[in-house]
């Protein structure tokens, strides 16, 4: 008997020593309770036998094993990584802000988040990493990373299916022991916008001062001629003149179209609450510009709702994009042809409420359609000659672009070379 009792006290100090990382959130007084009553029950049942001693022990290290540990919150969980805690790193990894991907330690891919599922395709989860990037840079850095267990950083340029640079950061994560376990957290940063976006504002800069620097250098010829050579010639004194003020208003139309460009990109994230009735700015638009098209020989027709065309914006705005576009038709129309402006209402889309399309239509010559993408651009023109000579700057589509961004619209050309071109603005109608 006493040879029994010291196996089962043995055993009691095994299975103590066992079960601690098991069972220590549980309430002390609670684990006690439980341990004695079974090994108290296992001593009764032994008499002078040792096995059902050996048996009972055996089973209180199973039940130490495979019983769940309660949390200090009370909930369940087994012993090491639990499906539990596999949700709840995958549910951080799905809220990172940027494309994210966990690797394990044998580079086989575990988890991406929906951005990294867009860029590279989720498709393909659960397949090597090489099943989603192949390119050899990458791919070492992954190697070094597992290896080494250090950070790496790598720059990846990727050209299919489109163009793009990303910024890739892989992070070693300290793993629990399982080959299934998370050993690698690619995040990944895309500065394909950024790069756009500096692109952009060095044209801009760069167009800029060439459009400013052109009529400047002329203005200055002029004046070094007319103090010099033609200093007592009337006529070249008139002349040159003439060509003087011509540059000045076109630098003058430069810096408003700048000014104006601006002011819009500040304000293009405030919403407009103020109530625009479309018909009412369209008749103002067109009575503005008749005497325009009066000394263009051209027609300005106006078809309006026959009920208020009401929407969210700024009146001030809105004239200002009927104005651009009413008069690209007349600068780039055919010579004494007509224009059509048309306001209509579009009907309602499945999750889309009502819309107004306002639309200027001139019968000129057309545009090509590999120009169509890009006229919205800064400074972007069909042909810069025929531009200037119109007095174009190149930035009245760029604004319209911006107003219609504010005001949650949208801007549709369409054009066939010799029938004319078609500029529509979209926007949603006002709602009580």
């Amino acid at each position: 008997m006493l040879r029994v009792q010291d196996q089962i006290a043995r055993s009691w100090q095994g299975v103590r020593e066992y079960m601690a990382p098991a069972l220590g959130r549980i309430a002390a007084r609670k684990r006690e309770v439980i341990l004695a009553a079974l090994l108290t029950t296992f001593f009764l049942l032994a008499g002078p036998s040792s096995l059902p001693a050996l048996v009972g022990s055996a089973l209180i290290v199973a039940w130490a094993v495979f019983w769940p540990a309660e949390d200090t919150q009370g909930s369940f969980k087994p012993r090491g990584a639990s499906a539990a805690d596999d949700r709840l790193w995958r549910a951080v990894v799905d809220a990172v802000p940027e494309p994210a991907i966990v690797l394990g330690d044998a580079g086989q891919v575990l988890h991406a988040n929906r951005m990294a599922g867009d860029l590279f395709g989720i498709r393909r989860r659960g397949g090597h990493i090489t099943t989603m990037v192949r390119d050899p840079e990458l791919l070492a850095a992954v190697e070094q990373a597992l290896a080494t267990r250090q950070a790496r950083v790598v720059e990846l340029h990727a050209r299919v299916p489109v163009e793009r640079r990303l910024l890739m950061m892989l992070a070693p994560l300290d793993r629990a022991g399982a080959d299934s376990a998370p050993a690698l957290l690619i995040s990944i940063r895309d500065l394909t916008e950024q790069d756009r976006l500096a692109r952009m504002r060095a044209d801009f800069v760069a167009n800029a001062s060439h459009e400013l620097r052109t009529p400047l250098a002329s203005l200055r010829g002029f004046v070094e001629t007319l103090q010099g050579a033609a200093k007592d010639d009337p006529e070249a004194r008139d002349r040159f003149l003439r060509v003087m003020s011509e540059q000045a208003q076109r630098m003058t139309r430069l810096i408003d179209d700048l000014l104006s460009l601006s002011r819009v990109e500040m304000r293009e994230h405030l919403t407009p609450a103020e109530q625009v009735d479309l018909n009412e700015a369209a008749q103002h638009v067109m009575q503005t510009l008749q005497p325009i098209a009066g000394s263009a020989g051209a027609k300005i027709e106006l078809r309006e709702l026959p009920t208020p065309a009401i929407i969210k914006g700024d009146r001030d705005e809105i004239v200002q994009l009927l104005q651009n576009l009413m008069q690209n038709a007349l600068k780039y129309g055919k010579a004494g042809g007509r224009i059509g402006v048309e306001i209509a209402r579009e009907a309602q889309g499945a999750g889309r409420g009502t819309r107004f399309r306002l639309s200027v239509t001139d019968d000129g010559p057309g545009i090509s359609p590999e120009h169509l993408p890009r006229l919205t651009e800064r400074f972007y023109r069909v042909s810069v000659a025929a531009s200037r000579e119109k007095g174009g700057t190149g930035l009245g589509l760029a604004i319209v672009k911006h107003i219609l961004n504010r005001h949650r619209g949208e801007l549709i050309i369409t054009s066939k070379l010799g029938q004319g071109s078609t500029f529509a603005a979209v926007l949603p109608a006002a709602t009580d």
